[in-house]
């Protein structure tokens, strides 16, 4: 019976993981129409994919508030609400300032997921996180690849507006089949767990920073990609819908590398070498891009999803290894949430101001290949034995801060 159930929750848990990046990856291949129909440059068309990753940053940090005022489970389902209604809006908007309004709202209700649903899985699939947490992000993964291949479709078919709305329709199926799994049940771990106060606050903790920055910067190569791969491409001669296959060919490796990276590191307490494979990959993939963009693009965009996917999972499973209380956990990755996010926000507007600048993409392609090299270097410092002391760190300041941590 139990086994049943935790099937019924990693199901509802794929389902949910899918409708998180449509939002970002339904945009990139319709980037020359939209611009075109709304009157938006190409800076402000990266708000689009931007704003929203600047909301799953910001609002992260009030995800754990969320979660004692109503609960994961109320929080999780006014997440989708939110995403449902930003994307059916998008059926009957034709104003460039309102589209990127609604990038905004559907933003916030991904930060609320994405902040609250790892703390339920560490709760519920403890002994076997890496599994659960790799299942999860290869359905993220999944989902922006089904974003940028489904979409120019149809929008082919109906309208942008059609392609960009119809993303509700899954989030409206998450939505209710998350109710039905959490109907008559309690999911309200941070009430359960004591006051917040028993744990040293985050914003002082170096490792916390330290992680946030780490996923920032993975983060900042995907929503970079996902915003300016396909316009690249099309730059060098591409059609719309080969460009956007592109993408979606990304993103199908960055789901495989997702599931099965954190798969094969699971019986290792040691994840670094495993994020710097991930890693390395990434750095041929952003060389070759430079390089010789057009003698083996699949070859490319498969180093560069492996790469992003692997490790996007990992980063989150290395979050979770750094404490075994799972109040903790979700405080711990809500706060890396909302560092990184805000800093991968930035990657896709300043990609889109050089490309107003330069016309080209070449030096954002640059910029990303040398953020990975700083990863690499980065990695050396999480070794095992150091996650206890690290979380232990700053404890004495916890009565003067927490409040802040907290508001």
């Amino acid at each position: 019976m139990k086994s049943r159930s935790n099937l019924a929750w990693l199901v509802v848990i794929v389902a949910i993981g899918l409708n998180l990046r449509p939002l970002l990856t339904s945009i990139s291949p319709l980037a020359g129409v939209i611009l075109e129909s709304t009157g938006l440059t190409f800076h402000d068309a990266s708000l689009l994919t931007g704003l929203p990753v600047v909301a799953m940053g910001v609002c992260a940090f009030g995800a754990s508030a969320l979660a004692r005022l109503v609960g994961e489970a109320r929080g999780v389902a006014a997440g989708l609400v939110a995403i449902v209604i930003a994307c059916g809006s998008r059926l009957f908007i034709d104003s460039g300032s309102v589209l990127i309004a609604s990038a905004a709202v559907a933003g916030v209700g991904v930060a609320v997921i994405q902040a609250l649903l790892p703390g339920v899985m560490k709760t519920r699939f403890a002994a076997r996180l890496p599994f659960a947490m790799g299942l999860y992000s290869a359905s993220i993964m999944a989902g922006g690849g089904l974003g940028a291949s489904i979409t120019p479709g149809v929008a082919a078919r109906f309208s942008w507006h059609a392609g960009l709305a119809v993303w509700a329709l899954p989030a409206l199926v998450a939505l209710v089949s998350w109710r039905l799994l959490t109907r008559g049940q309690s999911v309200h771990a941070t009430q359960r767990s004591g006051a917040a106060g028993s744990h040293p606050t985050l914003f002082l903790n170096r490792r916390a920073w330290a992680l946030g920055v780490y996923f920032g910067l993975v983060n900042g190569g995907y929503t970079c990609l996902v915003a300016w791969l396909p316009a690249y491409y099309q730059q060098l001669g591409r059609s719309v819908t080969a460009s956007g296959a592109l993408l979606a060919i990304m993103t199908v490796f960055q789901a495989s590398s997702a599931l099965l990276l954190p798969m094969a590191a699971a019986r290792f307490r040691d994840r670094r070498p495993w994020l710097a494979a991930g890693l390395v990959a990434q750095l041929a993939g952003f060389a070759a891009l430079l390089v010789a963009p057009m003698a083996a693009p699949i070859v490319i965009v498969a180093l560069l999803g492996g790469g992003l996917g692997g490790v996007f999972a990992l980063t989150l499973v290395l979050t979770l290894d750094h404490t075994d209380d799972p109040r903790l956990a979700a405080r711990l990755v809500a706060f890396v949430q909302g560092v990184g996010f805000v800093i991968a926000a930035v990657a896709p507007i300043v990609a889109g101001i050089v490309r107003d600048v330069t016309g080209g993409f070449s030096l954002s392609w640059t910029m990303l290949a040398t953020s990975v090299v700083a990863m690499t270097g980065l990695t050396l410092v999480f070794a095992p034995r150091s996650y206890e002391r690290a979380m232990r760190g700053n404890a004495e300041k916890v009565t003067r801060t927490t409040a802040l941590e907290e508001a």
